[in-house]
C-alpha cells in the first residue's frame, strides 16, 4: 500500500512590519525638513482685527525721535524727527503723539556734552502725557 505524506501545516505568512514603519518615519522626517514656514502661516485663518476707520495712516505715530543737544551750538537744544524745536513746539508734539498712541515708542538721544537738565525737561514731558515706551541713548 501506498503511504500518504502528511502535510506539514503552516503557520501562515507573517510580513515583517518593521521595514515599513522605517520608511514612513524616514518619510515624516523629510516633510517635517522641508516644510517651509510660509506653507503653514499662508493657510493659517486669522482674523486681523478691522482698521480703525477714525484715524488716517498719517496720524498713526509709530516713533518719536527726540535729540538733546547743547544749547550752545543754537537752539533751545531740543530736535524732534530731526527739525529744531523749541521747548513749547517739543510740549505740543509730545501732546500730539502722546493722544495719536500712548504706546508709542520715544526714542531720546542725547550728545555727551547736553545738559542732563534737558534730558530730565523731555522726560518730564513724556511722564505729564503718560507716554511710557522710552528709549534713552547717548551719542
Amino acid at each position: 500500500m501506498a503511504k500518504k505524506k502528511e502535510r506539514v501545516k503552516s503557520e501562515g505568512v507573517a510580513l515583517d512590519m518593521t521595514p515599513m514603519i522605517d520608511v514612513v518615519f524616514q518619510l515624516i522626517i523629510f516633510f517635517v525638513v522641508t516644510l517651509k514656514q510660509e506653507d503653514i502661516l499662508s493657510h493659517l485663518d486669522a482674523m486681523a482685527p478691522s482698521p480703525d476707520s477714525k484715524a488716517t495712516p498719517a496720524e498713526k505715530i509709530e516713533m518719536v525721535t527726540i535729540d538733546i543737544y547743547n544749547p550752545k551750538q543754537g537752539g533751545e537744544g531740543f530736535l524732534m524727527n530731526k527739525t529744531p524745536v523749541s521747548y513749547k513746539q517739543l510740549d505740543s508734539e509730545i501732546r500730539r503723539a502722546a493722544r495719536n498712541n500712548k504706546g508709542s515708542t520715544v526714542l531720546l538721544r542725547c550728545t555727551k556734552d547736553s545738559p542732563h537738565s534737558l534730558l530730565v525737561k523731555a522726560l518730564d514731558l513724556c511722564n505729564k502725557y503718560g507716554m511710557t515706551n522710552l528709549a534713552i541713548f547717548s551719542l
